[in-house]
Protein backbone atom coordinates (compact mmCIF):
# COMPACT_ATOMS: atom_id res chain seq x y z
CA UNK A 1 0.00 0.00 0.00
CA UNK A 2 1.24 3.61 -0.93
CA UNK A 3 2.12 6.20 1.36
CA UNK A 4 -0.72 8.22 0.35
CA UNK A 5 -3.12 5.77 1.14
CA UNK A 6 -1.55 4.69 4.43
CA UNK A 7 -2.30 8.31 6.24
CA UNK A 8 -5.12 8.62 3.93
CA UNK A 9 -6.99 5.55 5.53
CA UNK A 10 -5.82 6.40 8.71
CA UNK A 11 -6.98 10.02 9.23
CA UNK A 12 -10.27 8.56 7.97
CA UNK A 13 -10.70 6.13 10.69
CA UNK A 14 -9.95 8.21 13.18
CA UNK A 15 -12.59 10.75 11.58
CA UNK A 16 -14.90 7.62 11.20
CA UNK A 17 -14.36 6.58 15.12
CA UNK A 18 -14.99 10.43 15.94
CA UNK A 19 -18.80 10.35 13.79
CA UNK A 20 -19.42 6.83 15.35
CA UNK A 21 -19.21 8.68 18.77
CA UNK A 22 -21.63 11.25 17.59
CA UNK A 23 -24.14 9.06 16.38
CA UNK A 24 -24.01 6.65 19.64
CA UNK A 25 -25.23 6.61 22.76
CA UNK A 26 -23.17 9.61 24.01
CA UNK A 27 -24.92 12.67 24.45
CA UNK A 28 -23.60 16.37 25.37
CA UNK A 29 -25.41 18.71 27.22
CA UNK A 30 -25.24 22.35 27.73
CA UNK A 31 -23.40 23.64 29.11
CA UNK A 32 -21.07 20.17 28.83
CA UNK A 33 -21.18 17.79 32.16
CA UNK A 34 -17.91 16.92 33.77
CA UNK A 35 -18.39 13.55 32.74
CA UNK A 36 -19.02 13.67 29.27
CA UNK A 37 -16.16 16.72 29.25
CA UNK A 38 -14.53 13.49 30.57
CA UNK A 39 -15.48 10.79 27.57
CA UNK A 40 -15.05 13.46 25.09
CA UNK A 41 -11.68 14.79 25.96
CA UNK A 42 -10.09 11.02 26.55
CA UNK A 43 -11.49 9.78 23.11
CA UNK A 44 -10.13 13.15 21.45
CA UNK A 45 -6.53 11.99 23.82
CA UNK A 46 -7.18 8.52 22.18
CA UNK A 47 -7.60 9.56 18.85
CA UNK A 48 -4.61 11.91 18.68
CA UNK A 49 -2.54 9.10 20.40
CA UNK A 50 -2.97 6.64 17.72
CA UNK A 51 -2.82 9.10 14.98
CA UNK A 52 0.99 9.58 16.34
CA UNK A 53 1.86 6.03 16.82
CA UNK A 54 0.81 5.32 13.35
CA UNK A 55 2.25 7.76 11.09
CA UNK A 56 5.34 7.78 13.53
CA UNK A 57 5.95 4.38 12.53
CA UNK A 58 4.81 4.98 8.76
CA UNK A 59 7.08 7.91 8.35
CA UNK A 60 9.81 6.54 10.27
CA UNK A 61 12.12 5.21 7.35
CA UNK A 62 11.93 8.79 6.03
CA UNK A 63 13.42 9.81 9.26
CA UNK A 64 16.52 7.47 8.63
CA UNK A 65 16.95 8.47 4.61
CA UNK A 66 17.03 12.03 6.51
CA UNK A 67 19.94 11.01 8.97
CA UNK A 68 21.85 9.12 6.14
CA UNK A 69 21.43 12.37 3.66
CA UNK A 70 23.07 14.41 6.46
CA UNK A 71 25.84 12.32 7.04
CA UNK A 72 27.13 11.42 4.00
CA UNK A 73 30.53 12.11 2.96
CA UNK A 74 32.20 11.82 -0.58
CA UNK A 75 35.53 11.46 0.64
CA UNK A 76 33.91 8.36 2.53
CA UNK A 77 32.18 6.19 -0.06
CA UNK A 78 30.65 3.02 0.19
CA UNK A 79 28.08 3.99 2.99
CA UNK A 80 24.49 3.11 1.86
CA UNK A 81 21.32 3.75 3.41
CA UNK A 82 19.23 0.28 4.32
CA UNK A 83 16.13 -0.23 1.89
CA UNK A 84 13.11 -0.76 3.75
CA UNK A 85 9.29 0.98 4.30
CA UNK A 86 6.19 1.41 2.42
CA UNK A 87 6.61 1.30 -1.98
CA UNK A 88 7.43 5.21 -2.13
CA UNK A 89 10.07 5.56 0.78
CA UNK A 90 11.75 2.10 -0.50
CA UNK A 91 11.99 3.77 -4.16
CA UNK A 92 12.83 6.95 -2.80
CA UNK A 93 15.76 5.09 -0.86
CA UNK A 94 17.16 3.01 -3.94
CA UNK A 95 16.82 6.21 -5.96
CA UNK A 96 18.84 8.02 -3.43
CA UNK A 97 21.50 5.27 -3.14
CA UNK A 98 21.77 5.41 -7.13
CA UNK A 99 22.45 8.91 -7.30
CA UNK A 100 24.82 8.73 -4.34
CA UNK A 101 26.88 5.68 -6.50
CA UNK A 102 26.85 8.33 -9.24
CA UNK A 103 28.46 11.18 -7.06
CA UNK A 104 31.02 8.94 -6.05
CA UNK A 105 31.72 8.25 -9.36
CA UNK A 106 31.90 12.09 -10.51
CA UNK A 107 33.83 13.09 -8.16
CA UNK A 108 36.19 10.54 -7.78
CA UNK A 109 36.60 11.05 -11.68
CA UNK A 110 36.99 14.53 -11.28
CA UNK A 111 39.56 14.33 -7.87
CA UNK A 112 41.54 12.11 -11.03
CA UNK A 113 41.39 14.97 -13.78
CA UNK A 114 42.22 17.88 -10.93
CA UNK A 115 44.94 15.59 -9.27
CA UNK A 116 46.55 14.52 -12.69
CA UNK A 117 46.62 18.49 -13.68
CA UNK A 118 48.46 19.33 -10.57
CA UNK A 119 51.13 16.91 -11.20
CA UNK A 120 51.76 18.03 -14.20
CA UNK A 121 51.71 21.22 -13.37
CA UNK A 122 53.88 20.26 -10.63
CA UNK A 123 56.37 18.53 -12.78
CA UNK A 124 56.37 21.85 -15.15
CA UNK A 125 57.60 23.93 -12.13
CA UNK A 126 59.74 21.29 -10.76
CA UNK A 127 61.09 21.42 -14.22
CA UNK A 128 61.46 25.15 -14.83
CA UNK A 129 62.84 25.94 -10.97
CA UNK A 130 65.62 23.15 -12.22
CA UNK A 131 66.73 24.82 -15.67
CA UNK A 132 65.85 28.05 -14.95
CA UNK A 133 66.36 29.44 -11.34
CA UNK A 134 68.52 26.93 -10.64
CA UNK A 135 71.00 27.65 -13.30
CA UNK A 136 70.66 31.44 -13.21
CA UNK A 137 71.76 30.53 -9.29
CA UNK A 138 74.85 28.68 -10.65
CA UNK A 139 75.95 30.96 -12.81
CA UNK A 140 75.60 33.99 -9.68
CA UNK A 141 77.60 31.65 -7.86
CA UNK A 142 80.51 31.21 -10.15
CA UNK A 143 80.58 35.05 -10.80
CA UNK A 144 80.62 35.36 -7.13
CA UNK A 145 83.85 33.29 -6.77
CA UNK A 146 85.51 34.91 -9.38
CA UNK A 147 84.39 38.16 -8.12
CA UNK A 148 85.19 37.24 -4.60
CA UNK A 149 89.14 36.46 -6.07
CA UNK A 150 90.26 39.27 -7.26
CA UNK A 151 88.11 41.86 -4.58
CA UNK A 152 90.73 43.52 -1.89
CA UNK A 153 90.72 41.69 1.12
CA UNK A 154 88.12 43.95 3.05
CA UNK A 155 85.50 42.95 0.74
CA UNK A 156 86.48 39.43 0.16
CA UNK A 157 84.77 38.44 3.35
CA UNK A 158 81.37 39.84 2.74
CA UNK A 159 81.61 38.29 -0.73
CA UNK A 160 82.07 34.83 0.47
CA UNK A 161 78.65 35.46 2.69
CA UNK A 162 77.15 36.50 -0.31
CA UNK A 163 78.07 33.29 -1.85
CA UNK A 164 77.17 31.37 1.08
CA UNK A 165 73.46 32.49 0.47
CA UNK A 166 73.26 32.24 -2.53
CA UNK A 167 74.94 28.75 -2.20
CA UNK A 168 71.66 28.20 0.52
CA UNK A 169 68.76 29.71 -1.49
CA UNK A 170 70.29 27.42 -4.68
CA UNK A 171 70.13 23.88 -2.33
CA UNK A 172 66.60 25.03 -1.00
CA UNK A 173 65.25 25.47 -4.38
CA UNK A 174 66.95 22.08 -5.35
CA UNK A 175 64.98 20.80 -2.39
CA UNK A 176 61.45 22.05 -3.24
CA UNK A 177 61.48 20.79 -6.94
CA UNK A 178 62.80 17.21 -5.56
CA UNK A 179 59.38 17.49 -3.74
CA UNK A 180 57.45 18.85 -6.67
CA UNK A 181 58.61 16.08 -8.63
CA UNK A 182 59.78 12.97 -6.86
CA UNK A 183 62.37 11.76 -9.63
CA UNK A 184 63.80 9.19 -7.39
CA UNK A 185 60.47 7.73 -7.43
CA UNK A 186 59.96 7.43 -11.36
CA UNK A 187 64.42 6.13 -11.88
CA UNK A 188 64.61 3.81 -8.82
CA UNK A 189 60.64 3.17 -7.66
CA UNK A 190 58.74 3.74 -4.21
CA UNK A 191 60.94 1.92 -2.05
CA UNK A 192 63.87 4.04 -2.55
CA UNK A 193 61.60 7.22 -2.83
CA UNK A 194 60.71 6.52 0.72
CA UNK A 195 63.91 6.21 1.66
CA UNK A 196 65.10 9.52 0.35
CA UNK A 197 62.09 11.06 1.53
CA UNK A 198 62.60 9.91 5.66
CA UNK A 199 66.22 11.00 5.01
CA UNK A 200 65.04 14.39 3.81
CA UNK A 201 62.67 14.62 6.55
CA UNK A 202 64.95 13.89 9.42
CA UNK A 203 66.82 16.66 11.48
CA UNK A 204 67.93 17.06 14.67
CA UNK A 205 64.70 17.46 16.35
CA UNK A 206 63.33 15.05 14.18
CA UNK A 207 64.14 11.23 13.85
CA UNK A 208 62.65 10.13 10.90
CA UNK A 209 62.91 6.29 10.68
CA UNK A 210 62.00 3.36 7.55
CA UNK A 211 60.79 -0.38 7.72
CA UNK A 212 60.22 -1.52 4.12
CA UNK A 213 59.00 -5.21 4.47
CA UNK A 214 60.96 -7.22 1.28
CA UNK A 215 59.04 -8.74 -1.49
CA UNK A 216 56.21 -6.79 -1.37
CA UNK A 217 53.96 -7.17 -4.50
CA UNK A 218 54.71 -4.29 -7.35
CA UNK A 219 52.39 -1.33 -7.75
CA UNK A 220 51.60 0.32 -10.89
CA UNK A 221 53.03 4.20 -11.28
CA UNK A 222 49.54 5.33 -10.27
CA UNK A 223 49.71 3.75 -7.26
CA UNK A 224 53.36 3.91 -6.24
CA UNK A 225 52.83 7.89 -6.68
CA UNK A 226 49.63 7.92 -4.52
CA UNK A 227 51.47 6.14 -1.54
CA UNK A 228 54.50 8.42 -2.21
CA UNK A 229 52.33 11.33 -1.72
CA UNK A 230 50.33 10.41 1.22
CA UNK A 231 53.66 9.65 3.09
CA UNK A 232 54.78 13.23 1.90
CA UNK A 233 51.52 14.79 3.18
CA UNK A 234 51.78 12.39 6.64
CA UNK A 235 55.53 13.44 7.16
CA UNK A 236 54.96 17.26 6.45
CA UNK A 237 51.76 17.39 9.04
CA UNK A 238 54.11 15.66 11.56
CA UNK A 239 57.32 17.91 11.26
CA UNK A 240 54.74 21.08 10.65
CA UNK A 241 51.99 20.57 13.10
CA UNK A 242 52.11 17.62 15.62
CA UNK A 243 55.25 18.76 17.26
CA UNK A 244 56.50 15.30 17.15
CA UNK A 245 60.36 13.93 18.17
CA UNK A 246 59.73 10.43 16.00
CA UNK A 247 58.51 9.33 12.96
CA UNK A 248 58.22 5.89 11.77
CA UNK A 249 57.53 4.94 8.16
CA UNK A 250 55.90 1.38 7.62
CA UNK A 251 55.35 -0.09 4.07
CA UNK A 252 54.29 -3.93 4.73
CA UNK A 253 52.21 -6.58 3.44
CA UNK A 254 48.82 -7.20 4.22
CA UNK A 255 46.72 -10.73 3.99
CA UNK A 256 45.86 -11.57 0.72
CA UNK A 257 48.83 -9.82 -1.30
CA UNK A 258 47.83 -6.10 -0.19
CA UNK A 259 49.87 -3.29 0.49
CA UNK A 260 50.11 -0.62 3.92
CA UNK A 261 51.24 2.42 4.30
CA UNK A 262 51.73 3.04 8.13
CA UNK A 263 53.23 6.34 9.20
CA UNK A 264 53.65 6.93 12.68
CA UNK A 265 54.39 9.76 14.81
CA UNK A 266 54.53 10.35 18.57
CA UNK A 267 53.09 13.86 18.41
CA UNK A 268 50.60 16.31 20.15
CA UNK A 269 47.44 13.79 17.59
CA UNK A 270 45.05 15.31 15.96
CA UNK A 271 42.50 15.79 18.49
CA UNK A 272 39.12 17.03 17.49
CA UNK A 273 40.64 19.49 14.59
CA UNK A 274 38.97 19.83 11.62
CA UNK A 275 40.18 18.12 8.78
CA UNK A 276 42.73 20.76 6.64
CA UNK A 277 43.44 20.52 2.97
CA UNK A 278 46.32 18.12 3.70
CA UNK A 279 44.13 15.65 4.81
CA UNK A 280 41.48 15.96 2.43
CA UNK A 281 43.86 15.60 -0.31
CA UNK A 282 45.22 12.76 0.98
CA UNK A 283 41.74 11.13 1.23
CA UNK A 284 41.08 12.04 -2.80
CA UNK A 285 44.43 10.54 -3.34
CA UNK A 286 43.43 7.14 -1.91
CA UNK A 287 39.66 7.29 -3.97
CA UNK A 288 41.69 7.37 -7.16
CA UNK A 289 42.99 3.94 -6.51
CA UNK A 290 39.80 2.29 -4.24
CA UNK A 291 42.47 2.32 -1.57
CA UNK A 292 41.31 2.83 2.61
CA UNK A 293 43.12 5.89 4.14
CA UNK A 294 42.40 5.77 8.13
CA UNK A 295 43.87 8.25 10.45
CA UNK A 296 43.53 8.33 14.08
CA UNK A 297 45.38 8.12 17.53
CA UNK A 298 48.59 6.09 17.33
CA UNK A 299 48.56 2.81 20.36
CA UNK A 300 50.74 5.27 22.55
CA UNK A 301 49.51 8.71 21.38
CA UNK A 302 50.58 10.77 18.55
CA UNK A 303 48.63 9.83 15.49
CA UNK A 304 48.99 7.12 12.80
CA UNK A 305 48.50 7.32 9.12
CA UNK A 306 47.28 4.17 7.22
CA UNK A 307 46.98 3.55 3.78
CA UNK A 308 45.68 -0.05 2.91
CA UNK A 309 45.85 -0.41 -0.84
CA UNK A 310 43.94 -3.79 -2.46
CA UNK A 311 45.08 -6.41 -4.00
CA UNK A 312 43.96 -5.48 -7.26
CA UNK A 313 46.39 -2.87 -7.48
CA UNK A 314 49.49 -5.33 -7.44
CA UNK A 315 51.31 -7.62 -9.24
CA UNK A 316 54.25 -9.48 -9.45
CA UNK A 317 56.87 -9.35 -6.16
CA UNK A 318 59.88 -7.14 -6.51
CA UNK A 319 63.16 -5.21 -5.03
Amino acid sequence: MSLYWRIFLLNAAVLVAAVSLLLGPVTVSTPVLFGEAVVLLGGLAAMLIANAVLLRVGLAPLGRLTRAMSSVDLLRPGGRTRVEGPGEVAELTTSFNAMLGRLEAERASSSARALSAQEAERRRIAQELHDEVGQTLTAVLLQLKHAADRTPAPLREELRQVQETTRTSLDEIRRIARRLRPGVLEELGLHSALRALTTEFGTVSLSVRHFIAPGLPELDEATELVVYRVAQEALTNAARHAGASNVEVHLCDRPAGAVRLLVRDDGAGIGLAAEGAGVQGMRERALLIGADLAIGGGPHGGTDVRLDVPTDRTGESRR
